[in-house]
């Protein structure tokens, strides 16, 4: 347990910081915006679809290629905090420059999404990395587990907000105009602010890990990118962990696909409204939030990587019963069956990193964390749209996802967590 009421608000400030953050994958990646933008943006959702998917394709080579880099300067130049700040304020800044965009201004809503996308990956690189410094091998299951379940509650009240306030409403907040989706798109700015105001405790309250660096910009750099280089060359040391990025690499994949279109999803196959999807966005919140309290205490007790694979099992029946279901009754079941697990899914594997890095090391191998989340996230999105565009059919995209969750399964099985965690405690 956390050692002193110093350490409890430190939990605290980065718990909350799950809090802020989860309004942006709730309201702009999976049920709001990125509908808004297929179905009143584009000039069709299966355009739309499609474009949609080539926008986080390529937030997802971006994010793959930089986070070990921008890792190991944290680590190097003692700067994970002013890092988390610089793309908190970026992510911010884009989501709230998506309001202004009209339907039919196709590329600048992709522009504002990418760069507000990227800025949110690459915080969640600095974020992650604190949970090794908070948390100890007793109970780092539990404050991820409890990260992600007030990060999904999080998610869904940033959702009743959105829904009571702008969506549902005749007459939205501050008087916002129904016409051209005005409405729908201050959600946006309701994110924007959300995050800004809820991302404060952990500024406030969570230290640097590290004073920075006093050599110049030039050797801080040139430093990071000689770790990067030497971790790679020694990466047998590193076996267990790379065994877990290159299984999640793939697991990871089907849950960046079913977030990233399962509000487009629900729209374009079973005829869902804005209403309906916020309605079904919230009830996977309560189920996700719920799952990840609950499996992190199995964590802690089963391991990481029991934890992971239970979900990846579960994961799969849940997808492939969302590309057969005949009506919106199993659909509801399995995007609940997909919010109780994908919560333990996520933070599971967090935790698991937690205890297989070694000390001084941590925001490089979470760079890695991201790019192992990242590089192949294009094939999911990419081929859900290629197989829509094919088949003329969501059901045909939506069914590769099935594949991600085995074939990860698959490869983690190979991973040996105690082995990983004696070689972390000796510093290699």
């Amino acid at each position: 347990m956390i050692a002193s009421p110093a350490d409890k608000r430190t939990v605290l400030g980065w718990v909350v910081f799950d809090f802020a953050n989860s309004a942006y994958t709730t309201l702009v990646v999976t049920f709001v915006y990125s509908t808004y933008f297929v179905s009143t943006i584009a000039p069709d959702s299966v355009t739309g679809t499609a474009l949609w998917s080539r926008g986080v394709t390529l937030t997802a080579l971006c994010v793959a290629f930089f986070s070990p880099i921008l890792g190991a300067l944290a680590d190097q130049g003692g700067l994970r905090k002013q890092l988390l700040f610089a793309s908190t304020a970026v992510t911010v800044g884009g989501t709230a420059a998506l309001y202004w965009i009209l339907p039919g201004q196709i590329y600048p809503a992709l522009f504002w999404f990418v760069i507000s996308n990227i800025a949110f990956e690459f915080a969640n690189v600095f974020y992650n990395a604190y949970l090794p410094d908070i948390a100890t091998s007793k109970n780092i299951g539990r404050i991820s587990g409890v990260g992600w379940g007030v990060g999904y509650m999080g998610g869904l009240a940033a959702m009743v907000v959105a829904l009571s306030g702008f969506i549902s409403p005749a007459v939205p907040w501050f008087g916002v105009s129904i016409e051209t989706g005005a409405h729908i798109r201050a959600t946006c700015l309701l994110v924007a602010a959300w995050f800004a105001v809820f991302s404060i405790p952990l500024f406030a309250w969570v230290p640097k890990t590290r004073p920075p660096v006093r050599s110049g910009r030039v050797r801080i750099i040139h430093t990071a990118m000689s770790d990067v280089k030497n971790t790679l060359k020694d990466i047998r040391q590193y076996r267990q962990i790379v065994r877990l990025l290159v299984a999640r690499m793939i697991y990871n994949d089907g849950l960046v696909t079913l977030f990233a279109f399962g509000g487009i999803y629900a729209a374009g196959t079973f005829g869902f409204s804005f209403h309906q999807i916020m309605i079904f966005g919230i009830v996977l919140n309560v189920g996700a939030g719920i799952g990840a309290l609950v499996m992190g205490i199995f964590d802690d007790r089963l391991g990481g990587k029991t934890t992971i694979q239970v979900s990846n099992g579960v994961l799969a029946v849940a997808a492939l019963m969302a590309a057969i279901s005949p009506d919106k009754t199993w659909f509801w079941v399995s995007g609940i069956l997909v919010g109780f697990f994908a919560g333990p899914n996520q933070s599971a594997s967090r935790s698991l990193l937690g205890r297989l890095v070694p000390k001084g090391k941590e925001n490089q191998f979470f760079g890695f964390f991201a790019f192992s989340g990242k590089l192949t996230a294009f094939m999911g999105p990419l081929f859900l749209g290629i197989l829509t565009q094919m088949f003329d059919s969501q059901r045909a995209g939506v069914a590769v996802v099935i594949l991600f969750f085995i074939t990860g399964g698959l490869l983690l099985a190979r991973v040996n967590e105690a082995e990983g965690i004696a070689a972390a405690r000796h510093g290699l």
